[in-house]
């Protein structure tokens, strides 16, 4: 079922995109005529399938039409399955020219949840939550995942009512565990934006009342861009308002008006739905907007939005981004402490811009990827996750730069002509603004970087370049205009939400070969993939210096796995991830068979702990989440604690002897730390020693008789120990705050000491058992300071999950995993491997366990001894 064994190879795997990810069959691409159905596109496309298929017609149903293409959503019983999508092409007389997609057969699951809404709302928000965030979830009805036999889910919607946030979570309709989850707000910078994964919400297309009624005519109006140049504005004059305002109704045919709205200072969370009261489009009492509208970058905005329009319409024969001629619509003027990305929330552009603003300004490149990805929204639909969040980011980013480049006459071949945003920092080199590079040359096999979902949407914006640099090729060698029409007619007559880098290439090709592109031509795109690596079997041969002990574990990569008495244990499903995540253990040596510890039973069996003796994890079953312990021996599952609310959540657990610790933490309540004694009746739970006092709910370990965790209140953390035999407690030493992990040693016990919470920065810190000997061993500050999240130690090494310092680019910026010997004299990375590597476990010595991204899947890896310097 799994990858295991002791070895040190090059591993081959399947990098995953969201189609690996879920499982998901090959993409088909066909070009067989079929026979003319006299029936409407729409119905003849239904048949066409049905038949193919051998399902009734039911199973299909249209999602959208347009320039002889019909896009057909496969239903399992009536329920949606997520990225079951087919592209029917039609020729005159409702003759099938060709198809492409994704059929997912074998599907078996029932569709009868056992789960509630309000369950999986509540499941769901948990688990986006951080700290006290104000969320919100919305029941989307039900969704099935196409892995093995289908998995059922309730897919949740989870926005911020207070932050940018808005994720997609997916959670299993008979445990109420989120098994899928993915931030669902398209943004321009993407991992570079000051460090900041893609958070965000996704509102209601139409602002409230206030938008206009009867068309007026579109006036000639001006403004000064943020560069200095006066540009042309098509506006109207609102006799309401006494006031010219920036809308401009010449671009688009049925109606539709190319809009820019002014936020007056508001913030992003405020522009979620209807619009607030007072915020309407941008006004002037002259067709001359002034400072105030360059200041606020809405000159910037409304000119490029104008431009991208004109663009689609003219290059590519779209009536807008919705292709249907609907409102084009951009905001600008954020209060300034607002969200420092531009972002696409599936219906407008919101631009944190202006005067002064390093990230966010609507330059040209920039409107034109941030619409482009309304078009990705309405044609193909890409998933925002992993390979096929790359290629949406990538096709995103060629369009935004295709409207650059033509409307500045820059040449294809110019140094910096496929720099991203790098007209965004006033007094700043082009090359040290970019956020991307579109000719930075990265390759599937040197440069592909494997990350969890968690981080960048596992790898959203971090690829991208790989595709978008092909695509730039390519136009580089063809007709601008031909190449554009050729990636347009890929993303709107060939691609499906899950598609990724191979099934990009062949839409591409197929597109091409369509449009009627010669041999020259041909050779030309073909010569662009392959310079960046993406053939066919590309997805294998990267090399890993680290011992794998279970392949592809909980598929997200966030179950923690757990080590100790020369034992691992994990979570894990099957695999085509379709069974619920069971827990196995196996020998840290490799010898023996690995145990399935946990029963198969339809609960999610996660994040799993062992001293060796005793496995213990959290089982998810419905409203309740229980905490279980076996004997690696065998025996009898036993049932700890039983967690009998929806909202907070269980923390990160520890088991030494009879002992088991963790932490519990409803919305806005103190945080408790529970121990519970194996064999005793009643959980023990450690009070905070005031009144608003909180535990920090990833801080509590046990080890060598002691409990340690952190107490905080008003600004000031106290570490503390416990002694489980006789209730005592002690205060070790003050700290500079919570922080997600403390280890205990016979002699020491460790913690992360955060001085300046807005660095990122931890120290990582040791005492004595009495409290004495406080020292840093590795500093808070300086080039060697660690972003450090993680920790865990043996005697003879502490060793983090870590980022580097901010600054570093590429897969140094990614979590790995560092060792210090006790007294700090000694620092080391424990593997070289380039991918994610985070959740590590100390085994004894100076080995570790952890998870790691790099091959694609997130497996469960081991070294004996840390790799080195990793120059």
């Amino acid at each position: 079922m799994h990858t295991s064994g002791r070895r040190r190879s090059r591993v081959r795997r399947r990098l995953a995109g969201a189609a690996a990810l879920l499982g998901a069959a090959a993409l088909v691409v066909s070009a067989v005529p079929a026979a003319a159905d006299t029936a409407e596109p729409d119905t003849a496309a239904v048949r066409y399938l049905a038949a193919e298929k051998g399902r009734p017609e039911r199973d299909f149903t249209v999602v959208g039409s347009a320039g002889g293409t019909v896009r057909v959503q496969q239903r399992h019983r009536g329920v949606d399955v997520l990225g079951g999508q087919y592209v029917v092409r039609m020729g005159r007389g409702r003759t099938v020219t060709g198809t492409s997609g994704r059929y997912f057969g074998g599907l078996t699951v029932g569709t009868e949840p056992e789960i509630d809404a309000g369950t999986a709302v509540a499941r769901a928000v948990e688990a986006v939550r951080k700290g006290d965030e104000e969320l919100t979830g919305t029941d989307r009805g039900l969704v099935v995942l196409p892995r093995g036999a289908g998995v059922l889910t309730r897919h949740v919607t989870v926005r911020g009512t207070r932050t940018p946030v808005l994720y997609e979570v997916y959670v299993e309709a008979r445990s109420g565990y989120p098994v899928l989850r993915y931030s669902g707000i398209r943004t321009f910078g993407g991992q570079r934006a000051a460090g900041q994964r893609a958070a965000g919400q996704r509102a209601a297309v139409q602002p409230a009342a206030g938008r206009p009624g009867a068309a007026a005519a579109t006036a000639r109006g001006s403004g000064v861009r943020l560069d200095g140049r006066t540009v042309e504005l098509g506006v109207e004059r609102d006799e309401a308002r006494d006031a010219y305002v920036l809308r401009d109704r010449s671009r688009l045919s049925g109606g539709g008006a190319v809009t820019t709205w002014d936020a007056k200072g508001r913030y992003v969370w405020e522009l979620a739905g209807e619009r607030p009261e007072g915020v309407r489009e941008f006004g002037s009492p002259t067709p001359a907007f002034g400072a105030a509208a360059t200041e606020a970058g809405a000159v910037d905005a409304h000119w490029g939005a104008g431009k991208v329009v004109d663009y689609y319409r003219d290059v590519l024969g779209r009536n807008g981004v919705d292709g249907r001629g609907g409102d084009v619509d951009s905001v600008v003027g954020l209060g300034r402490d607002s969200y420092a990305e531009s972002l696409w929330d599936g219906t407008k552009v919101i631009y944190q811009g202006g005067a002064g603003r390093r990230v966010g300004a609507a330059a040209l490149d920039v409107v034109g990827q941030q619409l482009t990805y309304g078009v990705i929204g309405s044609t193909a639909g890409l998933v925002p996750v992993g390979q096929s969040g790359a290629l949406e980011t990538a096709i995103a980013d060629y369009f935004g730069k295709a409207v650059e480049t033509d409307v500045s006459g820059r040449p294809m071949d110019a140094p910096d002509s496929g720099l991203m945003g790098a007209s965004l920092c006033p007094g700043e080199s082009p090359r040290a603004c970019a956020a991307r590079d579109l000719d930075d040359g990265r390759t599937t096999s040197k440069s592909f970087l494997g990350v969890t979902i968690a981080t960048d949407n596992g790898g959203a914006h971090l690829n991208s370049t790989i595709f978008s640099g092909a695509l730039w090729d390519m136009r580089k060698d063809l007709d601008h205009a031909l190449a554009d029409r050729i990636v347009y007619r890929a993303l709107t007559a060939y691609l499906t939400p899950l598609d990724g880098f191979t099934e990009g290439r062949n839409a591409v090709l197929a597109a091409a070969r369509e449009l009627g592109a010669g041999p020259a031509h041909l050779r030309a795109v073909e010569r662009a993939f392959d310079a960046h690596g993406i053939v066919p079997g590309w997805e294998t041969a990267i090399g890993v210096d680290s011992d794998p002990l279970l392949g592809r574990v909980a598929t997200d990569g966030r179950s923690a796995p757990g080590a100790g008495g020369g034992w691992w244990a994990a979570s894990a499903s099957d695999e085509n991830g379709s069974e619920p995540y069971s827990v196995w253990a196996g020998r840290l040596d490799g010898t023996g068979e690995r145990k399935l510890v946990s029963p198969n039973d339809g609960r999610y069996q996660v994040d799993p702990v062992t001293d060796g003796k005793t496995v213990v994890w959290k089982a998810y079953r419905g409203r309740a989440i229980d905490v279980l312990a076996r004997p690696l021996a065998g025996g009898p599952v036993r049932t700890l604690y039983t967690w009998a609310r929806t909202e907070g959540s269980l923390g990160s657990l520890g088991v030494d002897g009879r002992t088991v610790v963790f932490s519990t933490r409803a919305y806005k309540t103190p945080g408790r730390v529970v121990y519970v004694r194996m064999g005793e009746a009643d959980p023990v739970v450690v009070r905070p020693a005031a009144p608003g006092r909180w535990a920090s709910t990833e801080s509590p370990s046990a080890g060598n008789g002691r409990i340690a965790y952190v107490d905080c209140s008003g600004g000031r953390c106290d570490l503390k120990l416990v002694d489980p035999a006789s209730g005592r407690t002690s205060t070790v030493t003050g700290t500079d705050g919570g922080s997600p992990g403390t280890a205990l040693t016979s002699r020491y016990v460790y913690w992360l000491g955060r001085p300046d919470w807005g660095s990122g920065l931890a120290a990582v810190r040791r005492a004595d058992l009495d409290g004495t000997g406080v020292v840093d061993i590795s500093p808070a500050t300086g080039k060697d300071a660690l972003a450090a999240g993680h920790l865990t130690a043996s005697e003879d090494a502490v060793t983090v999950g870590a980022a580097a310092a901010p600054g570093a680019t590429g897969h140094e910026a990614l979590g790995k995993v560092w060792q210090f010997a006790p007294d700090g004299s000694r620092r080391d990375r424990v593997s070289c491997n380039r991918g994610e590597q985070l959740l590590p476990a100390a085994a004894g010595g100076r080995r570790v366990v952890w998870l790691d991204a790099t091959t694609g899947s997130t497996d469960l890896v081991t070294r004996a001894r840390p790799a080195g310097r990793c120059a």
